[in-house]
């Protein structure tokens, strides 16, 4: 609910300040004194358009705040009109755009009368209206038109051109083929063959390094003579022991390296077929890394890839058949929930008018022609349409002229409905009734603010008489400049106002006794 609403330079009002009722508040007040710019405040809190002309003469700019609560939170709104410029809108102290203000509007007030922010002038909020009505549950077309969604979707993400998924299977069969032939098993593979081709191509090099690793180091070269010689000068000298062992060492390393090198003499032949072989292999590797990685790691990565890809691509037609079969089945069954939606719609909208059109009669519209249109396969295109007096043509809501009429209609349908944003606003509903049908329309708007918080400008005092909260706008003379005040009132001075109403002579003592009469009726 609008918990409270702060108002500064904003038309005639300088500022005004309102704590609001959660019930039922009436605003009153001469014509032209003000009232309705505190429906224009709450328009202007709600998204409305902003007009630069609304600025308090010799102010810079106006200002509205609006406190929100509900039972979860509370959210503070503040919209800054200035003379020149654009206006700025803020949420909980942080700046935001007018379509935010309106879209947190919606969810928190609905302005009947000749103001934009009423969410039953749309399609979507009429329909779901409708549905509350009738109590049709349509979360099982929901589910299914979710179902339907994401079945397209599977079969757009997997089909493509049969042509193109053909020449992919093709490609990427090579590509496969290409590295499944290669048969690599080992990503370290490129650095062993490095080393081998390195022996096999300097076979002639290699054997002639290790004869001379031989010749230097077996027991009758130079070498070996002159530690042998060394050890003898110092084997069996305490002050040497530690270099006798080590000579040993030495002479028993170069013992080994010598039979090593022997050995390597030996083995390393020279085989030209198999240096072909090691070439041709590095080759092979090496294109494998220019088309698929950068090493035989990637390369073997790639080729896992590959394979998945392929076996996708290979299950296509057979997914797809599944997925194709399953989207036919869940549109069977959409359609057979559209038509019973549709049947539930098309049954319950006549009754909805019928509610509606006996509480416009009530409510000084006799003659009012109310329809309520569904349209598409599940009826999902619902409209409202209203005939305010005989002979006239059944028009949109949105497009009916008269903002009494369109406000009575909302309230017609606020009656039926019940549910609906926390806080409403009537501004114009009393225009051109008084009599039985004023006594209507404020039974009614009392109805409605046991759901809800009702706001409502009137010149009825049948209306205001009703009301759990009264406020008077009035203009008054400050430092030489017109304001308007708002005041709430208390018993007596609402029995003044009330008299003001009824006759126009607030002193009237005969129209204080029927203000008094309505107040007792209110209790």
């Amino acid at each position: 609910m609008l918990h409270e609403l702060v108002v500064r330079n904003l038309g005639v009002i300088d500022e005004a300040t309102l704590l609001l009722g959660s019930k039922m508040t009436a605003v009153t007040g001469e014509t032209g004194a003000g009232k309705t710019l505190i429906v224009t405040a709450i328009d202007l809190l709600t998204g409305g358009r902003a007009d630069a002309s609304l600025v308090f003469p010799g102010a810079s700019e106006a200002e509205i705040e609006g406190r929100f609560v509900t039972a979860d939170a509370e959210v503070v709104v503040r919209r800054v009109i200035p003379r020149e410029g654009r206006s700025r809108a803020y949420i909980n102290g942080s700046l935001a755009t007018v379509s935010a203000l309106s879209e947190l509007g919606t969810n928190f007030v609905d302005l009947h009368g000749q103001h934009s922010h009423q969410s039953l002038l749309r399609g979507p909020v009429q329909r779901a209206a409708l549905d509350r009505f009738a109590n049709i549950d349509t979360s099982p077309l929901a589910a299914l038109q979710d179902d339907l969604r994401a079945l397209e979707t599977s079969l757009a993400e997997l089909g493509g051109d049969e042509r193109d998924r053909a020449r992919e299977i093709d490609l990427l069969t090579y590509q496969l083929n290409e590295i499944a032939a290669a048969n690599l098993v080992d990503a370290t593979e490129d650095e062993q063959l490095d080393q081998l081709e390195d022996t096999l191509a300097a076979v002639s090099e290699h054997r002639l390094a290790a004869a001379k690793v031989v010749q230097q180091l077996d027991a009758d070269s130079g070498a070996s003579e002159a530690l042998s010689a060394a050890l003898a000068e110092v084997q069996g000298r305490k002050p040497f022991a530690d270099l006798e062992q080590r000579l040993l060492s030495v002479i028993a390393e170069t013992t080994d390296i010598a039979t090593e090198a022997r050995g390597r003499l030996e083995t390393i032949q020279d085989d030209p077929q198999q240096l072909t072989q090691v070439r041709e292999r590095r080759a092979l590797l090496r294109e494998l890394r220019r088309k698929y990685g950068s090493d035989l790691t990637e390369v073997i990565a790639y080729g896992r890839m590959v394979a998945q890809r392929l076996a996708e691509l290979n299950a296509h037609d057979e997914r797809a058949a599944a997925l194709q079969q399953r989207k036919v089945s869940v549109a069977e069954q959409l359609a057979t929930e559209q038509a019973k939606v549709r049947a539930n719609r098309c049954r319950a909208a006549p009754e909805l008018a019928a509610v509606t059109e006996a509480n416009l009669a009530a409510l000084a519209m006799p003659a009012a022609k109310l329809e309520v249109r569904t349209n598409g396969r599940a009826g999902e295109d619902v409209s409202l349409w209203l005939a305010a007096n005989a002979g006239h043509e059944l028009l949109p809501l949105a497009k009916v002229a008269s903002g009494g009429e369109l406000a009575r209609a909302m309230l017609a349908l606020r009656l039926v409905l019940t549910v609906g944003p926390p806080t409403l606003v009537f501004d114009e509903v009393d225009a051109g009734i008084g009599g039985q049908a004023a006594n209507a329309v404020a039974e009614s708007l009392a109805s409605l603010a046991e759901d809800h918080q009702v706001l409502v400008v009137t010149h009825l005092a049948q209306i205001a008489a009703l009301a759990d909260q009264h406020l008077c706008v009035a203009k008054a003379e400050v430092d030489g400049a017109t304001v308007s005040v708002a005041q709430l009132l208390n018993h007596d001075t609402r029995v003044v106002e009330l008299s003001r109403m009824l006759s126009g002579s607030p002193d009237s003592q005969a129209a204080q006794e029927h203000a008094q009469e309505l107040l007792t009726r209110q209790t």
